[in-house]
């Protein structure tokens, strides 16, 4: 059996701890995905997914539990350590670029993530043209635009430019954090279309959280629900192919119907002890 591409181990995380507004976030996850696994997670806000990436990025430090990218355990690594490895992108298609550089310069320094050369000096020609090639694969003629300052390109095109940006180091991770929220419609397609075609291209082992059950129904090999800092539900192979929005929705009632009898009960529990 191959090694796992990411293993989480008994995480855990709580929020304002010992404080009225303590929150346990993370409830002892455990989590394998396999390489080339295309996993899309789902829950209401507050569920605990953007949690999870955090801890995955390394951008939070889980209290408890450990995480390993291939095999290696990068639980202590700091985001910048993990950033060969782990390649993220955010919700923001604003968040992702440096607005003031060029097409071409910020590739370039997508290129260096995780070294300790920076830009530092002209693109060699040859660089330049391999990257320009790179672009190509958007087929949205940035091509012809590498010296254009990325704070003129539209918001879906930076958020396009930001995903091929987290692939010019092939990453044994990549993090998806509601990367078409910010988007119109056409757009969100455009990169969704994109998105399945570097994934299955590359077979990138992929985590992609998202609101959109439709969304989850239709991309990735396997489905997440988390609910309360746990993972609720896990769908995959038949259960996977064979789900509907319809299925993801009523699971979701399940589980609210489940907080309303918890909340109910401590509620008769609270007031015998009055």
């Amino acid at each position: 059996m191959p090694e796992a591409a990411l293993e989480i181990q008994r995480l855990a995380h709580t929020f304002n701890r010992g404080t009225p507004y303590e929150s346990m976030a993370l409830r002892g996850v455990d989590l394998t995905l396999e390489p080339g696994a295309f996993v899309v997670v789902v829950g209401s806000n507050g569920s605990g997914k953007s949690t999870l990436l955090n801890a995955i990025a390394g951008s939070l430090r889980a209290e408890t539990g450990r995480i390993l990218v291939d095999g290696t355990d990068v639980t202590d690594w700091p985001v910048h350590r993990r950033a060969r490895l782990v390649a993220r992108v955010f919700q923001d298609p604003f968040g992702g670029t440096a607005a003031d550089l060029s097409v071409v310069e910020n590739l370039a320094i997508a290129a260096a993530r995780g070294s300790r050369r920076g830009l530092g000096r002209p693109l060699a020609s040859a660089r330049r043209a391999e990257l320009g090639v790179a672009v190509q694969q958007l087929g949205l003629g940035l091509e012809e635009r590498l010296d254009t300052p990325v704070g003129l390109l539209s918001g879906g095109q930076r958020q396009a430019l930001t995903l091929l940006m987290a692939m010019v180091v092939r990453p044994s991770l990549l993090l998806l954090d509601e990367h078409t929220a910010s988007l119109d419609p056409r757009s969100a397609e455009q990169l969704l279309r994109l998105t399945q075609g570097f994934v299955s291209a590359g077979r990138l082992t992929t985590l992609m959280v998202t609101h959109s059950m439709p969304q989850a129904v239709r991309l990735g090999t396997r489905i997440l629900m988390m609910h309360r800092g746990e993972v609720a539900y896990d769908l995959s192979g038949a259960q996977k192919r064979r789900a509907r929005v319809e299925d993801l929705l009523a699971r979701f009632e399940e589980l609210r119907r489940s907080d309303m009898l918890d909340d109910s009960a401590t509620a008769l529990l609270q007031r015998a002890y009055v």
